[in-house]
């Protein structure tokens, strides 16, 4: 006797969870834009510039990822980006096109190894999850730092990356972990690997009240409330309500940590401006009162997608058919290079 699967929960066009447990990731969506959820397959060769190559990083947990390399001809050593992926923490991965479009042209903007990390999926596996797996690609580079104590070795790396000027990036939930991460690694000593800056990019901060900008600005392909509900209702550890500290960091609990530099990226027309607007402030604020916890008092900085929504720039179809979306896209790439050249 065959039993038919019920449907429990639904993301319209991104995902469904059965009550059997199971999910399907299919995209079910405008099949004109499926090509920007597909996968990239790695090369070792340089294809406009850019190398790519998939690894392994922890053998027990299967733990990978993808590492972006420009082409190190004209360079000497190259700063490391550490890519959070986004997709509220339920969908998405580092290979996906959308990535590798705009990641490939970060690369070589910023004349920078970007580090990709393949982060386990909720309902699967509930945050933290996919905050221990960003901490664990940075304590992978840090051995990769060691190596003159450690059997850690990844030919790419080791041979061009100067992991004294690591930044961590991440796009929309990936921002989140972006905050994460360094929170936990201002606890510790990371030598010789050193944690240049932040580059959280639309962060994925909200309340379980509704913001002004949710209830007023339009949802866009990349973000609907529906999928702000649903994605974090599957996410976060059962029981807790958006107001959780990996989604709701705002408050007391920033006072008192040790974070890097920041670039915060916003989008105008973002449905949860309010909210990332508020972490920024509450950083900044933090960083006003108590500058000895940081590596300088102008670390913050922010930088406003004028006219755009969130992750805009991952919308392939808007870069090459919108001027506005791609002189935006533009923007943001040169500002974020910009900063990691800073520091």
């Amino acid at each position: 006797m065959v039993c038919e699967k019920n449907i429990v929960e639904e993301v319209s066009g991104w995902l469904r969870v059965f009550d059997d447990g199971s999910v399907d990731r299919t995209w079910t969506g405008p099949p004109e834009v499926k090509f920007m959820a597909e996968p990239v397959p790695p090369h070792s060769e340089f294809i406009n510039g850019v190398a790519t190559r998939d690894v392994v990083i922890d053998p027990k947990s299967g733990l990978r990822v993808r590492i972006y390399l420009p082409d190190t001809a004209d360079y000497e050593k190259l700063p490391i980006l550490l890519h959070f992926h986004g997709g509220g923490f339920c969908i998405s991965q580092a290979d996906w096109y959308m990535y590798y479009s705009i990641y490939t042209r970060l690369a070589l903007s910023a004349k920078a190894i970007c580090v990709s990390v393949y982060l386990r999926l909720a309902p699967e596996h509930r945050l933290p999850a996919a905050c221990h797996d960003g901490f664990s690609a940075l304590l992978w580079l840090r051995s990769l730092a060691q190596s003159g104590s450690s059997s850690s070795h990844e030919p790419w790396l080791n041979a061009y990356a100067d992991f004294n000027r690591v930044f961590l990036i991440g796009d929309s939930s990936g921002g989140n972990l972006v905050h994460q991460v360094a929170a936990w690694a201002g606890k510790l000593d990371l030598g010789p690997l050193r944690l240049a800056g932040a580059i959280p990019i639309h962060l994925g901060f909200v309340r379980s009240q509704r913001s002004k900008s949710e209830l007023e600005e339009p949802e866009s392909p990349f973000l609907t409330l529906d999928m702000v509900d649903k994605f974090l209702k599957l996410a976060l550890p059962v029981g807790s309500t958006k107001d959780h500290p990996i989604t709701c960091p705002m408050g007391a609990g920033i006072s008192g940590l040790r974070l890097p530099p920041m670039l915060f990226c916003v989008a105008e027309k973002d449905l949860i401006r309010d909210t990332e607007m508020e972490y920024y402030e509450a950083v900044k604020n933090a960083c006003n009162t108590n500058n000895n916890n940081y590596e300088e008092v102008d670390h913050v900085e922010l930088l406003i997608s004028s006219g755009m929504g969130h992750s805009f720039y991952l919308n392939k179809i808007a870069v090459d058919m919108d001027d506005k979306t791609a002189q935006e896209t533009q923007k943001l790439i040169q500002g974020i290079a910009d900063f990691i050249n800073k520091h």
